[in-house]
């Protein structure tokens, strides 16, 4: 049982807390019982498995999964996962995962969410459980938002970021262009539009574009919309936290459907 904090393994892992070392090892984290069930239910490959004796006593079978999955299993004391931990009280199981299985391209076809310049990861993680819960094919993230792999992005999502196709764009206009030259309709959430957003058809091939949670999507992205909406707000109401838009759309889109 792993038992030091000086341990090599304990400190590569802690490094993983930090955007530039998840980015120059090539890994990410993946904290607590329900997220590590989700990524071996669609059989993502893990590097490394840390638990506590107890965690691994009440989840044998899971425990037994995960190291046929993973390249390192170990037994850790509660110590050491805390310190490996992002969170406050970790439930006891840490892993890591490798960045490079994320894709790099999505579905033309569908409703696809592209997010510029999302900065909060809760907002990001939300939104990837919202869009596969309503059933779209994809999300785009801007390379300037937050990263799709941060932990809290992952614990937001509740999961579903192992289930909804997810990508990054380093140029989010030409990933735009391209889908519209594929036939997707592009639609702009705008507070300024004369559209609300049901009287869009979401039947077609749709992608959403969202901006960022002050400034909102950027004029360029706005301008090579082919619609854009608005969702209707109260007097004195300046506007709807992003994730809350980006599900209200999604579900009107799903309300479409199910009802054609």
């Amino acid at each position: 049982m792993l038992i030091s904090l000086q341990n090599s393994l304990v400190k590569q892992i802690r490094k993983l807390h930090s955007t530039k070392e998840r980015h120059k090892q090539q890994l990410f984290l993946l904290e607590g019982t329900h997220l590590l069930e989700e990524a071996c239910a669609v059989n993502y490959p893990l590097e490394t498995v840390c638990c506590t004796p107890d965690w691994q006593v009440a989840h044998p079978s899971l425990w037994e999964e995960a190291c046929s999955r993973c390249d390192r299993a170990e037994i850790v004391s509660r110590e050491v996962l805390d310190a490996i931990a992002t969170t406050v009280r970790p439930d006891g199981v840490v892993a890591t995962a490798k960045r490079s299985q994320r894709q790099t391209q999505l579905p033309l076809t569908g409703l696809v969410l592209a997010l510029e310049t999302i900065q909060d990861p809760g907002n990001l993680g939300t939104m990837i459980r919202t869009a596969a819960a309503a059933g779209a094919s994809g999300l785009w993230v801007s390379g300037d938002s937050v990263d799709l792999d941060s932990p809290k992005v992952l614990r937001a999502s509740a999961g579903q970021w192992f289930r909804l196709a997810t990508a990054v764009t380093e140029d989010l206009k030409a990933t735009v262009q391209q889908s519209q030259q594929a036939g997707m309709q592009v639609v702009a959430t705008l507070p300024d539009a004369t559209l609300t957003y049901w009287e869009v058809d979401w039947r077609k091939p749709s992608m959403i574009l969202l901006g960022n949670e002050g400034a909102g999507l950027s004029a360029d992205l706005a301008a090579i919309a082919d619609r854009q909406v608005k969702i209707p707000l109260s007097p004195g109401v300046e506007s709807l936290n992003v994730a809350i838009a980006a599900a209200l759309i999604l579900y009107e889109a799903q309300r479409q459907l199910i009802c054609q």
